[in-house]
């Protein structure tokens, strides 16, 4: 394994991440803080408890979740996307360097920099609600394999892209609107029996229900089958981006 190359990847990327902490670190805290403005108060003055749990503590595992995803993938497909667009792709494919070793250093940064704005906003939700956290280590688990998962995904999407536009095409059309179709901010158990059976075909609500099984001891599927999904979309991103590396799919254009 060729670590200096993997470092100066990972050290390349997150120092664009810092380049721009501000604006990466206030956006967070300010949605997050609306977020408990409109749904916490507005929502939660009429929903008292969902699960036995307070309202505005119940939606803080979606809040992280809902920023976790989009994060994720932004930062692995303009990542990767960008050096394509420049050109400087080319230096990366000439270098001595693997194809595992380029995904490590790319998804390994966009990961992090996913995870530090989850945590960023644990911490804003502090501020509003009194944080329970049951399983802090499972926590963290569902934290590193949900991050790593859709950075792999935004990595495809970044080799898939031709155009900045595309970028944001599954982000905006599939992956927010599944994650608030999640229960990201409501128990999918709430729902009447038709659009419950249609909500558990959505694959992000086995993501919230086990992050939120982390933090409660409770949750709407059980925490093995979120793990097991979980998984599931781990091995098949890790089969795309094999796939692509192997193919040479639009590496170059």
């Amino acid at each position: 394994m060729n670590w200096p190359a993997v470092r100066a990847i990972y050290r390349f990327e997150m120092s664009r991440f810092w380049r721009t902490a501000g604006q990466s670190i206030l956006a967070p805290v300010i949605s997050t803080t609306l977020y408990f403005v409109v749904f916490g108060a507005a929502i939660g003055s009429r929903v008292s408890a969902v699960d036995g749990v307070p309202y505005g503590l119940f939606i803080v595992p979606g809040l992280i979740m809902l920023s976790l995803l989009t994060q994720s993938i932004a930062n692995a497909s303009f990542g990767i996307y960008f050096p394509r667009f420049a050109g400087t792709i080319y230096e990366i494919l000439s270098a001595p360097i693997s194809p595992a070793e380029v995904v490590l250093g790319y998804v390994g940064a966009a990961a992090s920099k996913s995870i530090l704005i989850g945590l960023i906003i644990l911490a804003t939700s502090a501020l509003f609600v009194p944080l329970r956290i049951d399983h802090p280590l499972w926590m963290i688990a569902f934290l590193l394999l949900t991050a790593t998962t859709f950075s792999l995904f935004g990595f495809v999407i970044g080799l898939w892209a031709d155009g900045f536009e595309k970028l944001q095409l599954v982000p905006l059309l599939v992956v927010t609107p599944l994650t608030f179709l999640g229960g990201s901010f409501y128990s999918v158990s709430m729902l009447p029996p038709f659009w419950h059976a249609l909500s558990l075909a959505n694959p992000v609500v086995y993501l919230i229900s086990g992050f939120r099984w982390a933090f409660f001891g409770s949750a709407d599927v059980s925490i093995g089958v979120s793990l097991a999904m979980t998984g599931l979309f781990l091995v098949i991103c890790l089969g795309l981006v094999t796939y692509i590396f192997r193919t040479g799919y639009r590496l170059k254009t």
